[in-house]
């Protein structure tokens, strides 16, 4: 490709095809570790990265409930205490299965978890681990996502 039709590529053609970000929404996981706060991060099943458990918007489910679904189904959460609203968000791209990119806009939902359990839907898919905030902020890749541990 040579530079001038490059540069017509990224700065007119690529804009042009992005969608409007999607949303989904994450639960952040706490509880009270021996030297204050932890988080729970999950692996992602496609690439194995550190991840909060989060999903996709689910028709007759509020935001909520379905952050409080991934919670379960992806790190065993079987129940918290929850805010009724996020209580932050953060703006990835997430590649598809047909290799395109989206913008993602993820909605989070904090859970001070009071009941994990090590039998849930994705648990042989899955690697769980309760780190610090500190720690999170280092082991997730995406800039928002570790800010928000940074803040915390």
């Amino acid at each position: 490709m040579t530079e001038g039709i490059k540069k017509a590529w990224t700065e007119m053609v690529q804009p042009l095809l992005r969608r409007p970000p999607e949303c989904q929404v994450a639960a952040l996981c706490l509880r009270e570790g021996p030297h204050g706060p932890e988080v729970l991060l999950i692996t992602s099943r496609d690439t194995g990265r550190w991840v909060l458990p989060k999903g996709w918007l689910m028709e007759g489910k509020t935001a909520l409930e379905a952050a409080q679904l991934e919670a379960w189904e992806e790190a065993g959460v079987k129940s918290a205490k929850t805010a009724d609203h996020p209580m932050a968000s953060y703006a990835y791209d997430k590649r598809l299965d047909d290799g395109y990119v989206t913008p993602v806009h993820v909605q989070v939902y904090k859970m001070d978890v009071t009941e994990i359990i090590d039998i849930f839907p994705e648990a042989r898919e899955r690697t769980r681990e309760w780190v610090t905030p500190a720690e999170a902020a280092q082991m997730v890749d995406e800039p928002g996502l570790q800010s928000i541990f940074r803040q915390m």
